[in-house]
């Protein structure tokens, strides 16, 4: 028999400690911190919704968990922190009780996986289980997107990731992009790489032009800048700052290319002198690199080529491999440097419409 619980201050140790039983810990990216501020109601996003937290049991067992998260004033509700046995009636037990919670507060539609916040994570892995996670990767079992699917979940946005080969020393450059990085240097652009110095200016760069570029995104919701700071406050620390390109026009922001070094998994979970010895070995020089975020105003087209073109330099320059991460499938950026890509990677974002179903 299935129990479902909403998760009071009793069973805290229970969601916190079931992902550790379903993945193994070379797959697990799980930031236990951020999960305890939002069941305490504490983290920096907390005052922008309710988060309410499932649990289902069988035989005194942990098999699933879940939660939602509402925010206040809209009729969409986002489902997220879901891990699962591979079992679908685990699923479907606390899948119902999560719709029939939503419901009964107004919602009409749920949305996930979404782990309470677009700035929190979002988005669920899809195929190539059996290769190596790389940091910041959703992560999930193979039967995940079974499990959604057969309790009514819709298939509503496709990501990928592409996977870049290994650039060499004597790697011949794409022509078309090395005309647009000229094209734009030629016209007053300027595209550099900030110093440790320079990084408190330059995430407040990033934050005004990010809020602009991102905010058609799906499941975007705004942020502060003070709450944008909080939450990437450690983002200078896993830089290589020459792994990130900004692009100028008029000493105005216009661009950005923000690409971390491969950690894996080593910087979730808690961080020991073996995790603080790898980072400091990998940040500045790496085999891979995650090509994370991107953006260029609207007014300067084409400027994202060239800023490519200079990230790819530097790969070249490090011989160093790397993934275009997750993408929303159909945008050009999918298509930069495209020579260069081995395969993909993709990623899934289910709904599910709840108005008429019964309770």
């Amino acid at each position: 028999m299935y129990i479902v619980k909403r998760v009071s201050e009793n069973e805290y140790d229970d969601f916190l400690a079931f992902p550790s039983r379903i993945h193994v810990k070379k797959e697990l990216m799980q930031k236990r911190s951020d999960e305890i501020a939002l069941l305490k109601g504490i983290h920096t996003l907390s005052k922008y919704f309710t988060f309410t937290a499932f649990l289902c049991y069988c035989d005194g067992k942990v098999v699933a968990r879940c939660a939602v998260t509402i925010y206040t004033g809209k009729d969409e509700a986002y489902l997220g922190f879901f891990d699962s046995e591979d079992n679908i009636e685990a699923a479907k037990s606390i899948m119902e009780a999560a719709e029939s919670f939503a419901r009964e507060n107004g919602i009409t539609k749920l949305t996930g996986p979404v782990d309470a916040s677009f700035w929190i994570g979002y988005r669920m892995k899809s195929d190539k289980f059996d290769e190596k996670r790389f940091f910041s990767e959703p992560y999930g079992k193979e039967y995940y997107p079974k499990l959604w699917k057969e309790n009514g979940y819709d298939i509503s946005e496709v990501y990928i990731s592409n996977i870049y080969k290994k650039l060499s020393k004597n790697e011949d450059d794409n022509e078309k992009y090395v005309n647009r990085y000229n094209y734009f240097i030629q016209r007053g652009y300027s595209i550099v790489s900030p110093s440790g110095k320079d990084w408190n200016k330059a995430i407040g760069e990033v934050y005004t032009l990010l809020i602009k570029l991102y905010s058609d995104f799906p499941v975007f919701s705004h942020i502060t800048e003070k709450e944008f700071r909080e939450m990437y406050k450690d983002l200078k620390t896993v830089l290589d700052f020459s792994m990130v390109k900004l692009a100028y026009k008029d000493n105005e922001l216009v661009g950005f290319f923000i690409s971390v070094p491969d950690y894996g998994n080593r910087l979730y979970g808690n961080i020991g002198l073996s995790e603080l010895l790898f980072m400091l070995k990998n940040r500045r020089k790496c085999d891979n690199y995650i090509l994370l975020y991107m953006g260029v105003d609207e007014k300067h087209l084409g400027l994202g080529s060239a800023l490519s073109q200079a990230m790819f330099e530097e790969l070249r320059k490090k011989r160093a491999s790397s993934i275009g991460a997750l993408i929303k499938k159909g945008k050009v950026s999918a298509k930069y440097i495209d020579n260069k890509i081995l395969y993909q990677r993709e990623y899934l974002l289910f709904e599910k419409n709840l108005s008429g179903l019964e309770l």
